[in-house]
């Protein structure tokens, strides 16, 4: 059982790896976009993929 659990264990780790890239990507493309001060929070959040949430918050942290 433990070996089975250990032979699945790289490609959830590249799992993890290619999520978190893609969640580092979608708050870069965000930024991006708050920077240009051009469009909405709703905007934002639709063309990056974050929740207006997510995108509220990049934003109040780009101001500090």
């Amino acid at each position: 059982m433990l070996a089975e659990r250990m032979k699945k264990w790289p490609e959830q780790w590249e799992q993890r790896g290619i999520q978190r890239g893609r969640i580092e990507t979608m708050r870069e493309t965000a930024l991006n976009l708050i920077n240009m001060n051009i469009l909405t929070d709703a905007q934002i959040a639709q063309a990056s993929g974050l929740t207006e949430a997510e995108v509220k918050a990049l934003r109040t942290e780009a101001r500090h």
